[in-house]
């Protein structure tokens, strides 16, 4: 009894019980069933003649007996009737159909009134308004996380007398008492050991200063894991790979409700705050795609139509990224190329309208005081020259081979974490590797700061005025042409800063392995890069004193003079970022808008498009997956890459089901079952769907219905409708079949039947029916030979066949 079976046991309808199924939906899940009514009837477009409606209520093929009436309970639309259940895939052609009809019916009736036309045009209009208020509300949030990050990371070193809400920055902007080498000091901050020993001199003092942050760590990874553990279990991780299943179809109740926006709002912040090697960036998309959710529900147009709610999710997606990395473009180029399974044109113009909206409202905030919407943002004016692709395509090598060390051991730490006793004890884990990272982290001045600091440090181009180690050099020369500094020998502070680097680096690779994943909000962006800007800044470095020091080699005599400023090594730093970024997610095209926006410099373009290509090559060399398609995997969720193509020959009747010796596909008649033969094939099943046939001794295709909406309408018929009895025949047809006199009234379904389920013939390649359901975004494919029905084929066997294919486990395809 091979059939069509979702990703999960339908627990709630067993026994057909309507009141479960109730109890079992939450108003601000992501796939909510409306308290209104909803009309989801297949109407045809011109209205039957008076003379057909008669015949239709005339003949009901009962008889002479004025008890057997035809009961089409459905002419009334049902609540819940066309929605669908948890860890299911939606029909993406049957929402579609339905948004065409819904907007013909609109069209037609503005034709009638004034006030049809007034709400045509706000129908029209609403996904722009929706838009907007996306983009208000991500933005906002990402203001008050970023305010909010900034300040309790500051407060695991010390707090600000002149009010405890400044950060550290702030507090000392008007102070007097501030000189300009030393402009991180001043006497309305002040240190833990200033506070509790009044003084911050002295092996004690720095023992209170680091059980202090060691201490203000624990307890902010604690409140996250915990708040996360009781009130929002979907707010953990980085949520890209959850998106990215929502958005090719697959529902996930609660994943973008309110309560989690509430936490992963609350809890990124703390995450961000505790100095773990995690970023908020992807974490950020998590929320905007909250934001877009929650905002569809004032819109009936978006709150009853799955397809044109994934939409928007996708434009949502693009105003987080947005907000991420200050980056509108990239945002869009992000969603169009990393999350979103369907983008239709209209979605490229409305996503473009959503992360300007949200990246003008984080702008208008200013959260770092810089008028820039990140912390690192930073310009570069000196040239590039053509020799340096060499080093540029080293990072993009050391970028690969980054992305492909990090994506191996994280999934085999991740799958340790599911199988053994490791995974009952989220807090305790979480808690271990904060301890650790503080621990190793306080020694370090680059380990200290957060992530997003050192990124900015790493990509700072120092001038005469930096008072960084980075920055501190030998300066021999008189005057500098243009304003521009020659290269010179590096201090002292330089080699310091070289081996703090270096150690920085050994601890950002390892332990970033063991935090991601964790069951606390946590982004993958800021990590990645922060590693490929430390190695790009060595490397920077190291090309810098080598111009300076054999300026008449040959690679360099021709374009490098002494006294020029040749090498830039914060450019270095963010070519290696750009590479291990693009060697973990697999981006090229998103990834180099968002570095070049980040820069604001044209000229940079191809350095960062050669080392992204070069990371993306190195890395796919290693392992085909990135780091979010490898959670895909890991989590069994029933997502169908796009992007990769299926090489077998093998035939739809090789994946169909039922296989030879399997019992016989269960089917329904359409005209001879009863309301208990329903029921009974119902109760011992856990198929999601069955097909409708002519009978089964000619197994002639009718069309397929779903149990979902099969439960709701006998449940409702039981409820509103007198006289249906476990004995009244259910009939598919658009009239009643003949029955004796006197007996039950008949249940008409035709209206949850779908007429038109997409068929192959079972020599069809396996190849085009894979083809099929991605492009169409099919949930189930019916087999039939010369016309009578054969098999089916579902979502889950297709990539069931694609793993089988590919010698993996095919039984790891379903929602763990």
């Amino acid at each position: 009894m091979a059939m069509w079976q979702g990703a999960m046991d339908n627990r709630g309808f067993q026994q057909g019980s309507f009141n479960s199924f109730r109890s079992s939906s939450s108003d601000e899940d992501l796939m909510d069933i409306p308290g209104t009514a909803m009309d989801f009837s297949m109407r045809e477009d011109v209205p039957p003649l008076d003379g057909e409606i008669e015949e239709d209520r005339s003949y009901n093929g009962g008889g002479i007996g004025s008890s057997n009436r035809m009961m089409d309970f459905l002419e009334e639309p049902i609540p819940g009737v066309g929605t669908y259940d948890d860890f299911n895939t939606i029909d993406w052609v049957r929402e579609k159909s339905r948004d065409r009809d819904r907007h013909r019916e609109i069209t037609n009736k503005s034709k009638e009134s004034t006030w049809a036309l007034i709400h045509s045009v706000s129908d029209a209009f609403s996904g722009w308004l929706l838009m907007l208020l996306i983009g208000l509300l991500s933005g906002s949030l990402a203001g008050l996380i970023d305010i909010s990050a900034h300040w309790m990371t500051d407060l695991k070193e010390g707090i600000c007398t002149e009010g405890f809400w400044f950060n550290h920055e702030h507090c000392c902007w008007n102070s007097d008492h501030v000189t300009f080498e030393d402009r991180d000091k001043c006497p309305e901050w002040n240190s833990w050991s200033q506070l509790i020993i009044s003084t911050d001199e002295g092996a004690f003092a720095y023992i209170v200063n680091y059980f202090m942050y060691v201490l203000w760590a624990l307890l902010f990874a604690f409140l996250a894991v915990s708040l996360v553990k009781v009130f929002a279990p979907y707010a953990c991780g980085s949520g890209i790979p959850e998106i990215k299943t929502i958005l090719s179809g697959f529902i996930i109740r609660g994943y973008l409700g309110k309560w989690t926006l509430i936490i992963k709002t609350i809890t990124l912040v703390l995450a961000v705050s505790s100095g773990l090697s995690l970023g908020k960036e992807g974490p950020l998309v998590h929320v905007a795609c909250c934001c877009g959710n929650i905002l569809c529900h004032c819109f009936n147009k978006y709150r009853k139509n799955e397809a044109k709610r994934r939409e928007v999710l996708s434009a949502a997606a693009a105003a987080g990224v947005s907000v991420a990395f200050g980056a509108p473009i990239g945002g869009v180029l992000f969603s169009l190329e990393e999350v979103s399974y369907y983008f239709p044109l209209k979605t490229l113009w409305r996503s473009f309208f959503a992360a300007l909206v949200a990246a003008f409202t984080l702008r208008s905030i200013n959260p770092f005081g810089n008028s820039r919407l990140v912390l690192f943002y930073v310009e570069f004016h000196t040239p590039w020259h053509l020799f340096e692709l060499v080093p540029f395509i080293l990072l993009g090598i050391f970028g690969g081979l980054w992305g492909a060390l990090f994506i191996r051991t994280n999934i085999a730490w991740c799958r340790k974490r599911k199988t053994t006793q490791l995974g009952r004890y989220p807090v305790v884990e979480v808690l271990v590797v904060t301890a650790i990272t503080a621990i190793l982290a306080f020694p370090n001045e680059y380990t200290r700061m957060s992530t997003s600091e050192l990124i900015s440090e790493l990509f700072n181009d120092c001038g005469l005025l930096d008072s960084s180690k980075l920055c501190d050099y030998e300066n021999r020369f008189n005057t500098s042409k243009g304003g521009e500094l020659p290269d010179r020998p590096a201090g002292v502070g330089v080699y310091s800063a070289m081996w703090q680097l270096a150690l920085t680096l050994i601890l950002k690779i390892v332990i970033t392995i063991f935090t991601f994943g964790m069951k606390i909000p946590s982004g993958l962006f800021i990590p990645s890069m922060a590693v490929g800007a430390i190695a790009g800044r060595l490397l920077g470095v190291g090309m810098e004193q080598l111009a300076y020091y054999h300026h008449d080699w040959a690679i360099f005599n021709s374009w490098c003079s002494q006294g020029a400023d040749c090498i830039t090594p914060g450019l270095y730093a963010m070519v290696g970022a750009a590479a291990c970024l693009g060697g973990v997610t697999r981006m090229t095209v998103s990834l180099v808008v968002i570095m070049f926006e980040l820069t604001g410099g044209l000229e940079y373009i191809v350095p960062l498009m050669a080392a992204a290509m070069t990371s993306k090559w190195v890395a796919d060399a290693l392992g085909r997956e990135g780091i979010y398609d490898a959670h895909i995997r890991l989590n069994g969720y029933p997502f169908l890459e796009a992007k990769e193509e299926f090489a077998h020959k093998t035939l739809a009747m090789d994946v169909m089901k039922p296989r030879r010796n399997d019992p016989l596909l269960t089917v329904l008649t359409q005209d001879s079952m009863t309301v208990e033969d329903v029921e009974t094939i119902i109760s011992e099943t856990t198929y999601s769907g069955f097909p409708v046939v002519v009978s089964r001794e000619s197994q002639r295709l009718v069309g397929f219905v779903l149990r979902r909406d099969l439960i709701i309408s006998i449940e409702n018929a039981r409820k509103k409708q007198d006289g249906v009895v476990s004995t009244s025949i259910i009939y598919f047809t658009e009239h009643s079949p003949p029955m004796p006199p006197y007996t039950p009234p008949t249940l008409k379904l035709r209206n949850i039947l779908d007429l038109s389920p997409f068929t192959v013939t079972d020599l069809t390649p396996m190849e085009i029916v894979v083809d099929i359901f991605r492009k169409l975004g099919l949930r189930q494919c019916l087999v039939t030979h010369n016309g009578r029905l054969l098999g089916i084929i579902t979502k889950k066997d297709v990539l069931k066949h694609i793993a089988q294919m590919a010698n993996q486990d095919p039984d790891s395809i379903l929602f763990n």
